[in-house]
Parts: structure tokens; C-alpha cells; sequence
């Protein structure tokens, strides 16, 4: 496959992400499966709308600035404003202003509530978050160990945030190019999502896609095609053959068949 159809197809998983994202928030919504206002803020997903991205951060600005005149700056609700506001940051780009805001957050909640307070381990999950979308995995790597082995101890190794966890992990071992430690994360995930929410759960789908999409750059294209065609064929039964997130499954598919 030529360094064109390599960065191609590694647009199309982002915005694949992205759809499955919208997906399972739509289900969370409905009232299955994790909601994505628990505190966890995603590094690859983001509003693509820039009015709504401004319209965001100043909304969250008012709301920490209220929070702390009739609160306090360590209240709970307050840190809670406050983390809200650092992804909103993550997701308009501003990227040294959400990781300055999640760094003080973390150290504010952890004296505040403690190391173990799930809130605290969000805080790791969502400061390791702002520095893989500022372009360092390697740094977020050891923070999403923490988050996860937290989580696993507190949550228990199967809760959703758990596997948000997990997942945000081995996405940061990929872009760090190591497919040693990302493809058995990505299985994990899946098998327990699988159980969790059942195969036609978009965080389901999503985990069957990395996985598919961690053998393409393992250069294991054969295992890489026949777990994007079983992508395919659950989005297909369970999102509808035109969905976006179906349509860039397909894309995929042809991208690792005709390499």
C-alpha cells in the first residue's frame, strides 16, 4: 500500500471513530450503554461545527466562573465545571490551554476527593487524553496505565469506563507504533464489550474495527481483512448498509483488499 493510501486510510479510521462515537452517544442518550458526559473526554472525537466549538468553550467558562464565586474553586461541581471546560478546549484546539486546565484539575480532585475517587481517574484518562490530541502519545501512555489499572481496581476490569480506558490505551501504543501491545488490548476490549453490550453496539463495532485496523498496520493484511468484512457485515445489520460509519467500513475494507 503506497504512503497516499496509507494516510488515507488512516483519515478514514479517524472519521470512522468519530461516527461510531456519535453512534454510541446516541445510544447513551437513549439509556444503553456509557454515556460520554461521565467526565471522559475523548482524543479522537470532536464537533467539527466551529460556532458550536466557541459557543462551547464560553458556555463552560461562565459555568466554572459561577461554580467558583458561589462554590468554591475545590468543590466537587466545580472541578467538575472545570474538567468539562478542559475538553471543551481539547475539542476547539486549543490544546496547551486543555492540558495546562486538566493538569491542575487532576491535582485539584486528587487532594480534594482522592486517588481512588472515579473522578480522580478520569482526571489521568482525560489529561492523558489532551496530550495524545497535542501530539504525544508517548507521555499519555503511562497516565492511561495509571487511569486503567485505577479503574480496574475501583470500577472492576469489565464497567464501560473501564474499557474506554483500555481502548484509549492501546490507541495511544498505535500511534506509537507498537502493535505488540495494541493488538491484545484491542482483543480484550472487544470481547468484553462484546459481552457487555452485544455485537451490534456501536463501542462493539468500534472495537472490531481498531482491532482490524491494528493487524492492517501490523502488516497482518489477511487477519486485517476478514475482521473489517465482519465489521461490515454487522454494521450493515445493525447501523444500515449507508451509514457513515458502514460506508467508511466498506472504504476500509477496499483499502486493506487492494493493497
Amino acid at each position: 500500500m503506497t504512503g497516499e493510501s496509507c494516510a488515507g486510510c488512516a483519515g478514514t479510521m479517524r472519521a470512522l471513530r468519530r461516527q461510531l462515537q456519535r453512534a454510541a452517544e446516541d445510544r447513551s442518550m437513549a439509556g444503553i450503554g456509557l454515556s460520554r458526559t461521565d467526565g471522559a473526554w475523548s482524543a479522537d472525537g470532536s464537533p467539527e461545527d466551529c460556532d458550536e466549538l466557541t459557543d462551547q468553550v464560553a458556555f463552560f467558562e461562565q459555568q466554572v466562573a459561577e461554580r467558583e464565586r458561589e462554590l468554591g474553586p475545590e468543590h466537587p461541581d466545580t472541578l467538575g465545571s472545570r474538567n468539562n471546560l478542559g475538553g471543551a478546549f481539547q475539542q476547539a484546539g486549543l490544546l496547551d490551554r486543555a492540558v495546562a486546565l486538566f493538569e491542575r484539575n487532576l491535582a485539584d480532585t486528587e487532594r480534594v476527593l482522592g486517588p481512588d475517587h472515579p473522578d480522580t481517574l478520569a482526571g489521568h484518562n482525560n489529561l492523558a487524553g489532551a496530550y495524545e490530541a497535542a501530539g504525544d502519545p508517548a507521555r499519555a501512555i503511562p497516565i492511561y496505565i495509571r487511569a486503567l489499572a485505577g479503574r480496574e481496581r475501583v470500577l472492576g476490569p469489565e464497567d464501560l469506563r473501564t474499557l474506554l480506558c483500555r481502548d484509549n490505551l492501546a490507541r495511544a501504543h498505535e500511534l506509537t507504533g507498537d502493535p505488540a501491545r495494541t493488538i491484545p488490548l484491542h482483543e480484550r476490549t472487544l470481547t468484553d464489550r462484546e459481552r457487555a453490550l452485544g455485537p451490534g453496539h456501536p463501542d462493539t463495532l468500534l472495537s472490531l474495527s481498531n482491532l482490524a485496523y491494528a493487524h492492517h498496520l501490523a502488516q497482518n493484511r489477511e487477519r486485517s481483512a476478514e475482521l473489517f468484512a465482519q465489521a461490515l457485515s454487522a454494521g450493515e445489520r445493525h447501523l444500515g448498509p449507508e451509514h457513515p460509519a458502514t460506508r467508511h467500513v466498506r472504504e476500509l475494507l477496499s483499502h486493506v483488499r487492494g493493497g
